[in-house]
């Protein structure tokens, strides 16, 4: 009985630690929200807590039967998250104050749950990180070598082809037009989307976690190459058919381009780190 009432106390603890959570990270979610419904290259954050959501359902009924614990080290991940909050906040950082949601949340159910749970879930916390939008200063630092690589493998791509281009800068002249390399055709934004499909397919496809990583890691070239690919694409459907790529649904096919042929590599990867680390 002494028991029972130990367990039923233990868990009125954590939904309280956890509504406190709530309570304080509400106005931070409400700006996360807000930021993903303004800023196109963050529109996915709506699918982040959603996929996180149902892949811990999936195991609902393993994580009931999971005996449960308090681990000590939980206690350390919520001080050091409250420290990045208070500092995040004092600074106006955006980005240390999300970042600090998901250490506080991560130590929670650390403390309050035990190592038991937290090695079957922990996937799922992290992968929240995917909805916090990068800070704007390490974006646009980004953007730029990503629009000149883009512009420069194109072009070493089409001259290879036999096609007379020149290029300034991440500026692609053709010869009936000229073809700008912006930072919204970088690849970044697909780079950032695609990491977190990267995450998920990685976690369910992939037993070893060395696989793990390798798979993960490769989704980075991957997005890259499928970005130049659908640079050297419209230089190539601008030059033979002059088209204007700004109109529908040229623009949106281009855009899906890197996605399909993003996919396709990764999906090759997989099966070939799979065969490697079984």
């Amino acid at each position: 009985m002494d028991m029972t009432v130990a367990i039923r106390n233990h868990k009125k603890l954590f939904y309280m630690a956890l509504a406190a959570f709530l309570l304080v990270y509400l106005p931070i979610i409400y700006e996360l929200i807000k930021e993903w419904y303004s800023d196109p290259n963050y529109s996915h954050g709506f699918l982040i807590p959603v996929i996180s959501a149902y892949l811990i359902w999936r195991k609902r009924q393993e994580l009931i039967d999971i005996q449960k614990s308090i681990s000590g080290s939980g206690l350390i991940l919520i001080i050091v998250g409250i420290i990045l909050f208070i500092l995040g906040n004092a600074g106006a950082e955006y980005f240390t104050v999300r970042f600090s949601m998901i250490v506080v949340l991560f130590g929670l159910v650390l403390y309050y749950l035990g190592t038991n749970l937290i090695r079957r879930v922990w996937f799922e916390i992290l992968f929240l990180l995917f909805m916090i939008p990068v800070p704007y200063v390490i974006y646009f630092s980004a953007a730029f070598p990503m629009q000149l690589m883009a512009s420069k493998v194109s072009v070493f791509l089409l001259n290879g082809l036999g096609m007379p281009v020149i290029r300034q800068g991440n500026i692609i002249h053709l010869a009936n037009q000229s073809l700008e390399v912006a930072e919204a055709c970088s690849g970044l934004r697909s780079l950032i989307s695609l990491l977190a499909l990267g995450a998920i397919y990685s976690y369910l496809s992939q037993r070893q976690l060395i696989g793990k990583i390798l798979l993960f890691l490769s989704t980075i070239p991957i997005a890259v190459v499928g970005n130049i690919f659908r640079v050297f694409l419209t230089s190539i459907i601008v030059y033979s058919f002059e088209a204007d790529i700004t109109s529908e649904p040229i623009h949106s096919l281009m855009g899906a381009s890197v996605f399909v042929i993003s996919f396709i590599l990764l999906f090759i990867c997989g099966a070939i780190i799979g065969r490697i680390f079984k």
